[in-house]
């Protein structure tokens, strides 16, 4: 086990600043968090109308968002809910009670802005894994209760949804799609040596047609039209963690529309933003993005995190520098760019993927079963996120800009949160982690209540080690009702497993 020190020894700033001292980490943080009508968090979030085709293309008509006057909305707060798979769908793609727990507990949370809560595959072929969500004509009635349940919990706990801002993510799983519990069938944008030996890719049948990138366009706006219908403010085409479209940004040697040049590899983003415009007009319309991704990293000495081992420039990690572990920010920033141009205001920034480079995407101390030991403090981590988002945001001052990482932060999260929000680094703070094992830490954190240690998620990664061996995901050591689940004993024998293998 790597001897770095964990955050919940670290009981006062002061030790805190010392310990990011000692690590040469540069990370804002404030010695007190306000409460009231001022205090950075709490502060609403104006969207100018100035940014959109129309007054309603950032919110659905009903679907939230208070009006502040001169086409001017405006999102309650500085928190938002990221969007996780919880594994608990029907194999039919509905929602079930698991799932309606989740969002209802994502309701209660205080966040005003909820970043799909979930993602939804676009088609039966593109699910990352046999129960999630789906989005068509059987499931839409599905998922408007969903969404519905959300806002009546928001509404019991906080008097109005009037200022929740409530989106949908639209997923196509790609070179991770796992539709039936056969495995891994992936369908890639083209051919990478690395990924198709870890993901058992042998050949090219793999590979989408751009004639099959034409079906997607379709499916992804029937989607969208269908996510309008079911009273969803946004939706988010999803440019992440290395699914389908975050995978064609770094397509350098597909040949065809959508690979080589910059415009090429945005083709997909720029024709769907205007085929959604057309056939749901007022939908609004975010995109979660990984700014940045490294070569894939396997399990060193001990158990540790390398990179694996590959000749030359690595050329297919979108918003790297070619060496493989460093970053480019130039593609990114272009990217930001046409989000601009495309008149998208919303832009929730990750890195990487759980599925080859977990400790620059999800900094952790414990890693998931399928992991590694993290290479260096996850503090380095989460540093770096909040140092690119912020570089993101200063590039595009214009755009609404949701940071991730921040769950590693434990005790200290709302410090730091403060701090970047305060200092314009970020206009939102996203949690994925930590709203599962404490939904309501936006709710604590706005009232001045004192944190719920108990409830602090600590990254044992069990809500990843579940999926990975076929189960639900949830907080298994820090929820009761999950902890109470018979597959609380599955997960606890995989970790035990995985530690006696790793001395």
């Amino acid at each position: 086990m790597t001897d770095y020190r964990h955050v919940a020894q670290l009981r006062t700033v002061e030790q805190f600043r010392a310990h990011l001292d000692a690590l040469g980490v540069s990370l804002p943080v404030d010695a007190q968090v306000a409460v009231g009508e001022d205090a950075p968090l709490g502060k609403p979030h104006p969207v100018s109308s100035d940014l959109t085709p129309s007054p309603l293309s950032v919110y659905g008509e009903g679907a939230g968002g208070e009006v502040a006057g001169d086409g001017v909305r405006s999102i309650g707060n500085r928190f938002c809910i990221l969007p996780m798979e919880g594994w608990d769908g029907t194999e039919d793609g509905q929602p079930s009670d698991l799932t309606r727990r989740r969002w209802r507990r994502f309701g209660a949370s205080g966040a005003k802005l909820i970043w799909g809560g979930e993602a939804v595959a676009v088609l039966p072929e593109a699910r990352a894994n046999p129960n999630q969500l789906l989005i068509n004509d059987n499931t839409v009635a599905g998922l408007r209760d969903l969404r519905l349940e959300l806002d009546r919990e928001h509404e019991a706990a906080f008097g109005t949804s009037a200022d929740l801002l409530v989106g949908l993510q639209l997923t196509h799983s790609g070179r991770f799609s796992r539709p039936t519990r056969a495995g891994l069938q992936p369908r890639i944008a083209y051919r990478h040596s690395l990924l198709d030996a870890k993901f058992g890719v042998k050949d090219d049948a793999a590979l989408l047609t751009d004639a099959e990138f034409d079906m997607l366009l379709d499916a992804f706006t029937r989607a969208a039209v269908l996510a309008q219908e079911a009273g969803f403010a946004f939706v988010d085409i999803k440019h992440c963690h290395g699914y389908l479209l975050h995978e064609v940004l770094s397509a350098h040697d597909r040949p065809g529309q959508f690979g080589g040049s910059f415009e090429n590899r945005t083709r997909f983003l720029r024709e769907i933003v205007a085929r959604i415009r057309a056939a749901a007009p007022g939908l609004g319309i975010g995109v979660r993005l990984s700014a940045f991704d490294w070569i894939p990293h396997q399990p060193g000495a001990g158990g540790v995190g390398i990179p694996v081992a590959h000749e030359g420039a690595y050329r297919y990690a979108f918003g790297g520098d070619g060496s493989g572990t460093g970053i480019d920010l130039s593609e990114p920033k272009r990217f930001l760019d046409l989000l601009h141009e495309l008149h998208i205001p919303l832009v929730c920034i990750t890195a990487g993927s759980p599925y080859y480079v977990p400790h620059i995407q999800r900094p952790a101390l414990f890693p998931p079963s399928d992991g590694y030991l993290p290479p260096e403090d996850p503090l380095v981590g989460v540093a770096r996120q909040i140092a690119v988002t912020a570089e993101l945001k200063q590039h595009r001052p214009e755009l609404i800009v949701v940071g991730s990482g921040y769950s590693y932060l434990q005790e200290w999260l709302p410090n730091v949160a403060q701090a970047v929000v305060r200092a314009g680094m970020v206009d939102s703070v996203g949690l994925g982690r930590m709203a599962l094992s404490y939904p309501t830490l936006p709710a604590d954190v706005l009232a001045g209540r004192t944190l719920q240690r108990k409830l602090i998620c600590r990254t044992f990664s069990e809500c990843t080690t579940a999926p990975r061996h076929g189960m639900v995901s949830g907080c298994f050591p820090l929820d009761p009702f999950y902890a109470a689940r018979p597959e609380a004993a599955a997960v606890a024998a995989v970790k035990k497993e995985i530690k006696e293998r790793q001395r």
